[in-house]
C-alpha cells in the first residue's frame, strides 16, 4: 500500500484529498484579495488550466469585504490562507472558506488556535495545518544542535497531536523548506511517524521558473514517486498559470494524472534537415489549447524518429523536405515540410475527436 492510500480523507468542498484519492493539484491567487473581480477572474483562469484548489490570500480585515463573494462565485473551493490573526480565521470559516490554512507557529497562541478548531468543527471544515522553515514556533527554531528536519518534524507531530487530542481529526500537513534535501526527509518522516495524515506538498520559496521547476520536480517528483503526498502546490516567483503547468507535467511525467497532451521532442543531431526546435514549440503552443491525455511526439529524424517515439500516441517524423506522420510507431502518410504541422494536428483531430481547440 502507498503512503497516500492508508492516509485519511479530508474533503475540502467537494474535492477529496487523501485516502488514494487523485493527487490534488492547487495554486494560490497572486491578487490583491480585495479586488473582487481581479481575484475571480484569476481563479477561472486557473482552473481552466487545470487548478483543483485555490488559496487566497487574508491579509487584513479590508480583505474579508470581498472574501465572501469570492467564495460564493469561485468555481474552485477556496482555501483562506491566514497568517498571524485568529480572528481573520473565525471570520473566514463564516464567509463561506471551503477550508482554513494556519501556521500554528505564528498564529498567536494555542488558545487562539483551540477557537479556529472550534470554527472548523462548527462549520465542518478543513485545516491545513502550515508548518514553514521560515515562520517556526520559536520554541523549536531555537533548539540548538537539531537540523531543519528535526524542527520541521517535532513541530508538526506536536501540533497534530493538540488538533486530535481536542477531537480534530479533519486536517492536511504540509511542512515545507526551500531546501529540496530537508523537505524530502521531513515529508519522508512524517509519512512514517503520521501515516493517516494527509500531506500537501512543496518546495517553499523555490525560486523563479527555471529553478523553481528544477526544485519542486525533484522535490515533489520524488516523494510522489514514494507514494507520499495527496496534494502539493509547485511554488514559483512566476505567474500562478506556471505552477499548474508545472504541476501537471510532473504528474503526467510519473504517471500519476494526465490530463494534457505530453509533448515527446528530440534534442537534434547532425541528420536533422529542419528547424526542429521552432517546429516543436509551435505543436506545443498548439497542444496547449488541448485538454486531451495524449501524447505528442515530435522527433527530427525520419530514420529513427517513429521508432524512438514508438509508445507516443501520435506523431512526426521531419525528414529533408518531408514529415512522415505516425499514429504508435506505424507511418500513416508522409507530407511536405511546409505542411507538418497542419497535418500533424488533422490527424489528432481525425484519430481523437475530442481534441477540438479550447
Amino acid at each position: 500500500m502507498l503512503a497516500r492510500e492508508a492516509t485519511r480523507q479530508v474533503m475540502v468542498g467537494k474535492v477529496a484529498v487523501g485516502g488514494g484519492a487523485p493527487v490534488v493539484v492547487q495554486s494560490m491567487c497572486s491578487t490583491d484579495t480585495q479586488d473582487t473581480q481581479q481575484t475571480l477572474a484569476q481563479i477561472h483562469e486557473l482552473a481552466e488550466a487545470g487548478c483543483e484548489l485555490i488559496r487566497v490570500a487574508l491579509p487584513s480585515k479590508a480583505a474579508l469585504n470581498s472574501f465572501e463573494e469570492i467564495c460564493k462565485k469561485s468555481p474552485l473551493p477556496v482555501i483562506a490562507d491566514i497568517h498571524f490573526s485568529s480572528t481573520l480565521a473565525l471570520a473566514a470559516a463564516d464567509l463561506g472558506a471551503s477550508a482554513l490554512r494556519i501556521n500554528p507557529g505564528n498564529i498567536g497562541s494555542m488558545d487562539k488556535v483551540d477557537e479556529i478548531i472550534e470554527k472548523a468543527k462548527e462549520k465542518d471544515i478543513p485545516i491545513r495545518i502550515g508548518v514553514n522553515a521560515g515562520s517556526l514556533d520559536p520554541y523549536y527554531r531555537e533548539q540548538g544542535g537539531w537540523l531543519l528536519p528535526d524542527k520541521l518534524v517535532a513541530s508538526s507531530k506536536a501540533v497534530v497531536e493538540h488538533f486530535e487530542l481536542n477531537g480534530f481529526y479533519n486536517i492536511v500537513l504540509s511542512a515545507k523548506a526551500h531546501d529540496v534535501l530537508s523537505t524530502l526527509e521531513t515529508y519522508e518522516r512524517l509519512s512514517h511517524d503520521l501515516p493517516k495524515i494527509p500531506l500537501h506538498l512543496g518546495v517553499t520559496e523555490a525560486g523563479t521558473f527555471r529553478q523553481g521547476t528544477v526544485k519542486s520536480s525533484i522535490g515533489i517528483g520524488k516523494l510522489l514517486l514514494d507514494g507520499i503526498g495527496d496534494t502539493f502546490r509547485v511554488s514559483l516567483t512566476a505567474d500562478p498559470i506556471e505552477e499548474i503547468k508545472v504541476a501537471w507535467d510532473i504528474l503526467s511525467s510519473i504517471g500519476l494524472r494526465r490530463r494534457f497532451p505530453e509533448l515527446v521532442s528530440c534534442p537534434t543531431c547532425g541528420r536533422c534537415k529542419v528547424n526542429l526546435v521552432q517546429i516543436a514549440q509551435d505543436v506545443e503552443a498548439r497542444l496547449a489549447k488541448l485538454a486531451l491525455p495524449i501524447s505528442v511526439a515530435v522527433m527530427g529524424c525520419v530514420v529513427n524518429g517513429p521508432g524512438e517515439a514508438r509508445d507516443a500516441d501520435i506523431g512526426v517524423a521531419a525528414g529533408d523536405g518531408i514529415g512522415t506522420i505516425f499514429v504508435q510507431g506505424e507511418v500513416v502518410k508522409k507530407v511536405p515540410e511546409s505542411h507538418i504541422i497542419d497535418a500533424l494536428f488533422e490527424e489528432i483531430a481525425l484519430r481523437f475527436p475530442l481534441a477540438d481547440d479550447k
